[in-house]
């Protein structure tokens, strides 16, 4: 059966963030990821885990002024700076929350993406990479589709594993998310198994409209099955928009258990 991890950002909305910890829990998720978690004091997130006997499965470095449109910093070049800044930031937090993977957003990239840009990238992630491996922390990048994300870097499967051979830093990984995949490319179990080597960590919602899995063009119960064939054993992070409230939605996780 799959690790299913609740994006916090994205679940519970119907109650205060720290209120969510519980309704993971008492919904049967065993893990949780989220966003951002640089609003409440590591410690604090802690206890929630630890109270509610979850565990900490992912969280987003930095991605810079977020209302102000930005959407990472990793190919920026001129904040290199700041880049490596946050990602210390999100190693204090993961060393605190037990979570071995931080996800990296690359950014928005400028209109005509040069080597200059592909550069900035791969040396801000190898930076990172070199700083999480005392800690035996995972980098992720993700390809996000440019229709929810427009002008954002990665947007390609293998793209990302591209980039992922070049940074050449053993502890870079791909974060495969079906949902951006089907909106991009489809053709999802071959492009996963031909990432698999690469692939540390997984994100599911339905197609279209980023709903719960059980609604839309994509058969979950099939494509999890199969991924478990393939041997991968890690997180899957329910990383969707609830089409009502979240419990009423849960119904497709009971065929799991």
């Amino acid at each position: 059966m799959p690790m299913f991890a609740a994006n916090l950002s994205m679940l519970f909305t119907e109650v205060d963030f720290l209120d969510r910890f519980e309704a993971a829990a008492s919904n049967g998720f065993s893990a949780v990821e989220y966003l951002f978690p640089y609003d409440f004091p590591a410690p604090v997130l802690k206890e929630q885990l630890h109270k509610h006997h979850l565990k900490q499965a992912l969280f987003n470095a930095p991605a810079g002024n977020w209302q102000a449109g930005d959407r990472g910093t990793a190919c920026l070049l001129g904040r290199e700076s700041e880049f490596i800044d946050g990602f210390n930031l999100a190693l204090e937090y993961a060393k605190i929350l037990g979570n071995q993977r931080i996800h990296v957003m690359a950014g928005i990239a400028p209109e005509n993406v040069s080597q200059v840009t592909i550069d900035c990238f791969i040396n801000n992630l190898r930076r990172a990479a070199i700083a999480a491996q005392e800690y035996g922390i995972t980098v992720l990048i993700e390809p996000i589709n440019n229709i929810d994300m427009p002008g954002y870097f990665l947007n390609y499967q293998e793209q990302a594993v591209d980039l992922i051979k070049r940074i050449d830093q053993p502890n870079v990984k791909l974060q495969f998310d079906v949902y951006h995949c089907q909106m991009m490319q489809g053709n999802i179990l071959a492009r996963f198994e031909n990432a698999l080597p690469y692939i540390d960590h997984i994100q599911i919602a339905g197609v279209p409209g980023r709903h719960e899995p059980n609604i839309g063009e994509l058969n979950y119960s099939f494509i999890l099955c199969e991924i478990e064939k393939l041997g991968f054993q890690g997180f899957v992070g329910c990383e969707y928009i609830p089409k009502s409230d979240t419990r009423t939605g849960l119904s497709w996780l009971k065929a799991f258990n």
